[in-house]
């Protein structure tokens, strides 16, 4: 087995090295003067199977097109297989065509990473489901809501309610609900641009409640922040906000600070991308994702990790 870190987040990288106890393999990776990516792989990984990791977080292209470079240079020096570890695979957002001609994104990035190819794929919390379906190879999905969830049992919160910003997330919402043991209430929402909504109205009872909001990615935070107001209105003792993954940008991050939002919990499945002090504390998914790849090389089942109880 190789391990290989991408430059997206080598902090991670590194971590799931130290869990799995393989060192990472050494390659060169620079940029021409017209911005072309060029790497090289310093290791003989003939018949080896080779773990890439590289989440597409921002600068997302660029991050994208290191990976598919990578991936060329493993194929062409005769790995065995590759496996792309995504802790967030962009574009997920662009999943459906929702209005006229528009791109179906997400497939375009898994037919891209095929045809570089990948062996399988190892990522979590899709934004959507659907996704795993667009690719014609495996896809290990897994959920970080366990390493989340053993944060917020940790904090002994009392009448916990489970709240989804919108209604596309009361199916996860249920699930950490259940994990939570809380009560779960769901904010209905219009979306009036890519950074505003406006919040209707709020189904469930959060009076006097502990509110935990949960989503699986946030950049501007206009949905959570819109969410928090209402609940705040509603009569929530606090808001906290409980995110998979978190690319809050400056705009996000002032929004947050200026919210009801006491607190948010992520994982570090992207880096920070701004100065975001003491607002969010960040889980790592090292453990989850160095188990999953352990399994991947040793043909052992993942199933007991991706499924949530």
């Amino acid at each position: 087995m190789k391990l290989i870190s991408g430059t997206a987040h080598p902090e991670l990288s590194k971590k799931i090295s130290e869990v799995i106890g393989q060192s990472l393999t050494k390659i060169e990776v620079k940029r021409f003067p017209d911005g072309e990516i060029f790497v090289k792989i310093l290791e003989n990984i003939r018949g080896h199977d080779v773990f890439i990791v590289q989440p597409t977080s921002p600068p997302g292209n660029d991050n994208l097109m290191e990976l598919l470079i990578l991936m060329d240079a493993c194929r062409r020096a005769s790995a065995k297989r590759i496996i792309c570890v995504l802790p967030y695979y962009g574009y997920a957002r662009q999943d459906r065509k929702d209005q006229p001609r528009v791109p179906i994104t997400a497939k375009l990035v898994a037919n891209l990473l095929t045809t570089a190819g990948a062996s399988r794929v190892l990522t979590v919390d899709l934004h959507s489901q659907q996704i795993q379906g667009f690719f014609d190879i495996p896809v290990d999905h897994l959920y970080g809501s366990p390493v989340i969830v053993s944060y917020l049992k940790s904090l002994e919160l009392d009448n916990l309610v489970v709240v989804s910003p919108d209604t596309g997330g009361t199916k996860m919402a249920y699930a950490y609900a259940q994990l939570l043991n809380a009560d779960i209430a769901i904010v209905a929402k219009n979306r009036t641009s890519a950074t505003e909504v406006d919040v209707i109205s709020v189904v469930g009872d959060v009076e006097g409640c502990n509110a935990v909001l949960v989503d699986d990615m946030t950049t501007t935070a206009g949905t959570l922040c819109a969410a928090s107001k209402v609940l705040k209105e509603k009569g929530a003792k606090s808001v906290r906000a409980a995110v998979s993954h978190c690319l809050l940008n400056e705009d996000g991050m002032t929004r947050i600070r200026e919210s009801a939002i006491s607190h948010v919990v992520t994982t570090d499945s992207v880096p920070p991308l701004v100065d975001e002090g003491d607002m969010v504390t960040r889980l790592t998914l090292s453990n989850l994702l160095g188990d999953a790849i352990l399994r991947i090389h040793n043909y052992q089942s993942v199933t007991s990790l991706f499924r949530i109880h």
